[in-house]
């Protein structure tokens, strides 16, 4: 049997196993059996047609722009770099295309339609993140995109097709600098790991911040709310130009409170960390959950006006939209 990877001891792993600092839960069958048996699923519609406008031209002039093409997936163009997050393209969020959550609208950008992605950030191994034929096809390219990925996923990615030096693995709060004025941070976030090829927690799950240039934009990956992560984020990197935060999947709370926040913990997150403008991802492609497809935009309303927040501080963008800062 091959030996286990070791990793360095921490608040956040025993040096084989990672876990949230303080309260982990993981959930067993048995819950899963529970959710399914007691639940009531909201029906989404089979699809949605989307009309997105063409991919914005990179700027130039030092500032940063953010299009949402679905999901988790962002693509973030500077004059530093295009940057992709968490690239899901495939049909389905699952192991196999035959079976698993379908998409109801295609991605607002296709695949060879973007422009050339020199850094892909990949915040954990769940398949609606971490989605094998979508980096396979970015492992290909002539000059494939360097991928910056939490401690652990690593080896995920060279099966994939990506060659070790075009691979970053960082623990929380390390840091990789491409040049000056540009440079990529793994975060803290609550959540968990786990696919079928490999055992679970055994691969570390993360946000990102990011410096690019004069701005700064913070990805917080899949993350639950925490009394203290996101306070410490605001201490350590200062308050983000652009915040990017999950606002779906987060019913029935008993079983999704411990790994998804809901839309009004994603308004505390967007308060706590200090940010200037944030929109809210993680919805609208795929049911992975119980809460109809346009809750989370109902209920990011409630919260924000119950926070006396602006709805252009903190919004969704439909498919293909963009947002500069």
């Amino acid at each position: 049997m091959a030996s286990q990877r070791r990793f360095p001891k921490s608040d956040h792993c025993d040096g084989f196993r990672f876990f949230n600092p303080g309260t982990h839960v993981d959930r067993s069958l048995r819950d899963i059996l529970k959710w399914k048996r007691t639940s009531p699923v909201t029906p989404w519609p089979k699809t949605v047609a989307i009309d997105p406008p063409p991919v914005p031209t990179t700027p130039l002039d030092g500032t940063v722009s953010a299009t949402w093409i679905n999901h988790a997936t962002v693509l973030i163009q500077s004059r530093h770099a295009n940057i992709l997050t968490d690239p899901l393209f495939s049909d389905r969020t699952s192991p196999v295309q035959w079976a698993g959550p379908k998409r109801v609208h295609p991605p607002a950008v296709a695949l060879k339609d973007l422009p050339q992605i020199h850094v892909i950030l990949l915040s954990h191994d769940h398949y609606d993140h971490c989605d094998s034929e979508s980096l396979r096809y970015f492992a290909k390219l002539p000059h494939p995109p360097i991928v910056v990925t939490p401690l652990g996923n690593g080896s995920l990615l060279k099966r994939f097709g990506f060659p070790e030096e075009r691979i970053i693995e960082l623990d929380w709060w390390e840091a990789h600098e491409f040049s000056h004025g540009f440079h990529v941070r793994a975060s803290p976030a609550r959540h968990w790991s786990n696919r079928l090829s490999g055992r679970r927690n055994r691969r570390l799950w993360s946000g990102f911040y990011l410096q690019v240039g004069g701005r700064t934009v913070y990805y917080t990956g899949d993350t639950a709310w925490d009394d203290y992560m996101f306070e410490e984020l605001r201490e350590r990197c200062g308050e983000p130009d652009l915040a990017i935060i999950p606002i779906g999947a987060y019913e029935p709370r008993w079983f999704m409170a411990a790994q998804h926040c809901n839309p009004a913990e994603a308004v505390r997150i967007h308060q706590t960390v200090g940010a200037s403008k944030s929109i809210g991802v993680h919805w609208g492609a795929f049911q992975l959950t119980d809460e109809g497809r346009d809750a989370p935009l109902h209920a990011l309303e409630a919260a924000r006006d119950q926070a006396l927040i602006a709805p252009d501080c903190f919004n969704v963008l439909d498919p293909g939209e963009s947002l500069a800062v």
